[in-house]
């Protein structure tokens, strides 16, 4: 087998592959990425059996089939090369030589018929969503999911398809944040799927544009497609806490605060708090908001902020990253904050997006 491609054309694929490719692979060949050579088109899948990316681009070929290739070194191969570099790449046996201009690599490969492929069963819904929405949705919840929590189900981001809704939620037991966007779907009942956070990493990547593409959900896997990509992930198998009992409700009378200042307040009281727990104390009284933090070496921040609040003397403890984390997602100007009592968690809302719903839960301090 033999075929050239300008370096120009690869590397782009390479780099867009190669997030999938796990450095602590168990399987040898999980290093490697599959090419599968039709007559005008070559096709690159990587995979870690969890997650499956697959980049179609039109090259013209004269020869079809597949080889192995390792991923880390021919990516460090393209971007070592010149730009417009020519790659003449031939198989001999268990090797794979590559030439470009006066250079010569040879690289191991392993048989592409040994390349594992998720198969998936029956699609339970299938529906259309535009990039940006998708991206959007993602970008606004992903944030919040847990890292290596052992309640595995919090390590991933629902996301609840229904008939002309699709929510994305994630939460690590301390915060939580939802998004929702209009879709169109043929199901009567909603259904839950939760997505792993290698999963909703790599795919964030790939929304780039405001195109359409095509969501394909079945009893383990979801698939997203569009003209030249395929992208599939496991599904995490578990149950999702029931969200809607954490968010509670609005208060009557909830704070209004410019984001930015607010966001900047809390970041310059967040400084003199404890390194481990991050703790910050907010008091409301009418029209101000005071952020105290202080730490085991007896130090102290205290910072006021002018905002629209005409609600009783409040005083209540929270972890400022989580805080900090929110109004940084957050796009709009002012925030609002909703705290019922000492004991309830805070509800932070977007002044001009009502979809978005932000939950910290308070901590003793």
């Amino acid at each position: 087998m033999k075929f050239n491609i300008n370096r120009d054309d690869l590397l782009p694929v390479l780099q867009t592959v190669s997030g999938v490719v796990d450095r602590r692979q168990t399987l040898p060949i999980l290093s490697n990425l599959l090419f599968n050579l039709e007559t005008k088109s070559l096709s690159v899948t990587a995979t870690d059996m969890e997650v499956e990316l697959i980049v179609n681009f039109e090259v013209p070929l004269e020869e079809t089939g597949e080889l192995t290739l390792p991923a880390r070194k021919l990516l460090d191969i393209c971007r070592a090369l010149p730009a417009e570099s020519i790659l003449q790449i031939e198989m001999k046996n268990d090797r794979v030589l590559i030439k470009s201009g006066k250079s010569r690599f040879t690289l191991a490969t392993l048989p592409a018929a040994e390349y594992p492929v998720i198969e998936i069963t029956e699609n339970i819904v299938v529906f259309t969503i535009k990039q940006k929405a998708l991206d959007k949705l993602l970008s606004n919840t992903q944030f919040a999911m847990a890292q290596q929590d052992v309640r595995y189900y919090l390590n991933g981001l629902l996301l609840e398809i229904s008939s002309d809704k699709l929510r994305a939620v994630a939460t690590d037991g301390h915060r939580l944040a939802l998004d929702e966007t209009d879709i169109k779907t043929s199901i009567d009942e909603a259904i839950q799927i939760i997505v792993p956070r290698k999963g909703i990493t790599e795919l964030t990547r790939l929304l780039q544009n405001n195109s359409e593409i095509e969501i394909q959900v079945s009893a383990n896997h979801i698939r997203i497609k569009n003209a030249d990509t395929c992208f599939t992930s496991k599904l995490i198998d578990g149950r999702f806490p029931d969200y809607k009992r954490v968010i509670p409700e609005l208060s009557e009378k909830p704070v209004f605060a410019d984001r930015e200042e607010l966001k900047n307040s809390l970041t310059r009281a967040s400084i003199l708090s404890n390194e481990k727990y991050r703790g910050v104390r907010i008091m409301l009284s009418a029209n101000s908001l005071r952020a105290l933090a202080h730490n085991p070496e007896q130090e102290e921040a205290e910072e006021e902020l002018e905002v629209q609040y005409e609600g009783d003397e409040l005083e209540i403890g929270f972890n400022v990253s989580y805080l900090l984390d929110t109004l940084s997602i957050i796009k709009s100007n002012k925030v609002k904050l909703s705290v019922l009592d000492a004991n309830s968690s805070c509800l932070i809302l977007p002044e001009d997006d009502s979809n978005c719903q932000y939950v910290v839960m308070p901590m003793r301090l």
